[in-house]
């Protein structure tokens, strides 16, 4: 079928590990084992974090929340990965555009909202430390409901326009380098003009407002490690303490981020080498998060021993 002499692509091929074949058993293995371990230590700290009314605080629901979006991330990601290597043997993969479509919003939406999390939590830092006497009248528990709600809604209005935008492009191409759908790829398989102008402009425009939270969350923990080099030694290593698991977790999915978004720049010619990097990307964010939140947070550490002694006993 074509429209103004393009052709109108109804199914796109994901690329996957057609390079790497012969490891297909391999792989299936090593996904599925993180997979399982991603699922049980996300759904670990998250139910503890909402069984345990001591841990009904702000700071603690926004972990529960960016936790929340990794577990439906990986869920998103992992399943579609295994069944791909094991269907099709670590070869080229056939999809529906509509399915690529729709997986392409939930990664930008997920992703974006997981930014907006990660700059309520510094917001919440800095009130706590820089601003205690206040913090309680400006961090309340409508407040709270109100930037989760924030900071799931903006990023999925934003997929919505990107998806309605992505879906009128006419496609000259239909592989993908890549193991899964996502806009920036689905737009560089157009066949040019003003519409895939359009989408791309949209594209930077959506990283910029997703993205732009990152200076604020910057700005906070500067300020909270400046206001901790003026305070006394025990309150600067109980404030460090508690921001260094949001530090690592940041720094961890920002660097993943900007390395993702050079990879779609660049493009390399070798399909092993997107697909192997885009993997690599998506096993350390996710396997890192629950481990930084379950390990350094010290009050979900300590109910995470409890839960765990209390099994072994019985």
């Amino acid at each position: 079928m074509t429209s103004a002499g393009f052709n109108v692509t109804s199914s796109l091929t994901l690329v996957g590990f057609s390079s790497m074949s012969g490891h297909s058993s391999l792989l299936f293995f090593v996904f599925l084992l993180l997979y399982l371990f991603v699922l049980f230590s996300d759904s670990l700290v998250i139910y503890i974090i909402c069984s345990q009314r001591a841990l009904h605080r702000p700071m603690f629901a926004f972990v529960a929340s960016f936790l929340l979006n990794s577990l439906t991330g990986s869920t998103l990601v992992y399943p579609k990965l295994l069944s791909d290597l094991l269907l099709s043997g670590a070869g080229l993969v056939q999809v529906s555009r509509t399915l690529c479509q729709c997986q392409g919003f939930l990664v930008s939406s997920l992703g974006g909202s997981s930014f907006l999390l990660l700059s309520a939590m510094a917001f919440d830092r800095y009130l706590s430390i820089c601003h205690p006497m206040h913090y309680a009248v400006l961090v309340t528990p409508a407040k709270v409901v109100l930037m989760l709600l924030l900071c799931w809604m903006l990023p999925a209005i934003l997929g919505v326009v990107s998806t309605l935008l992505a879906s009128r492009l006419p496609l000259c191409r239909a592989q993908l380098n890549r193991v899964y759908c996502d806009f920036y790829s689905i737009v560089s398989l157009s066949c040019g003009g003003a519409a895939a102008q359009l989408s791309g402009l949209y594209s930077v425009l959506f990283t910029v407002v997703i993205v732009f939270p990152a200076a604020f969350i910057l700005f906070s923990y500067a300020r909270i490690l400046f206001i901790c080099l003026r305070r006394s030694r025990s309150f600067s290593s109980k404030a460090l303490q508690t921001c260094l698991p949001h530090l690592l977790v940041f720094f961890n999915y920002s660097i993943s981020v900007c390395l993702d978004l050079m990879l779609r720049r660049l493009q390399s010619n070798k399909e092993s080498d997107t697909t192997l990097i885009t993997s690599m990307l998506i096993l350390v964010t996710t396997v890192l998060n629950p481990v930084v939140y379950g390990l350094k947070l010290k009050e979900v550490f300590t109910h995470v021993k409890r839960l765990l002694s209390c099994c072994r006993d019985s």
